[in-house]
């Protein structure tokens, strides 16, 4: 005959009870997964001025500290709003860089492109009405509220009707920032609708 240790075998299915199925890996690592006629999106302002911000769309980082090509300012990706694909990524120095290059960027926009912005350290200072004007045209509806070293992070898109639901902005308060002159950092992901002939 064969002894069984009982406790040895209840130990074993409560052990086995704890094991869970592996969760589905979303695109960019979000939370969910998007429709087909989506694409998903991550984005991640910087965090005081020492982490860089970081864009990522369908599963492909566009900007980060690791790709070197972010700065402090204003970080943004311009992606084809039919296929995806990356068109251009640049960072303005908002703080004393040149904004009549960020003007020109934002004008030279085609019907239908995908705008990613995500700021660091601080975006505002050189800010323009201008600036300001095309951003709103894109579907912004904080960046006229947008200030010193403030956090903000945005998904818009060339030709689009009303406002973006994809906006996040913190202000920089001191009574309630998480870094010493900063807001904390934000963090935004969802499913940007394909653009449709």
């Amino acid at each position: 005959p064969i002894l069984v240790n009982a406790n040895m075998f209840n130990r074993a299915v409560i052990f086995s009870s704890n094991i869970r199925p592996p969760q589905p890996r979303h695109k960019c690592e979000n939370k969910k997964g998007c429709p087909i006629d989506h694409f998903a999106f991550r984005i991640i302002s910087g965090a005081a001025n020492v982490v860089g911000p970081s864009i990522c769309f369908e599963d492909t980082i566009l900007m980060s500290t690791v790709k070197s090509n972010i700065g402090r300012g204003l970080n943004i990706a311009l992606v084809n709003g039919k296929n995806g694909q990356l068109l251009k990524v640049a960072s303005f120095d908002m703080y004393s860089g040149d904004v009549t290059q960020l003007e020109t960027f934002l004008q030279e926009i085609k019907d239908g492109t995908i705008i990613l912005a995500a700021t660091y350290d601080d975006a505002a200072t050189k800010m323009n009405k201008k600036v300001r004007a095309l951003f709103s045209a894109l579907g912004s509806r904080h960046v006229n509220e947008l200030g010193f070293r403030d956090n903000w992070v945005f998904l818009g898109a060339k030709g689009l009707k009303g406002k973006s639901p994809f906006e996040e902005h913190i202000k920089n308060d001191q009574k309630t920032n998480k870094y010493d002159g900063w807001p904390e950092l934000l963090e935004m992901e969802g499913c940007a609708p394909r653009k449709q002939d």
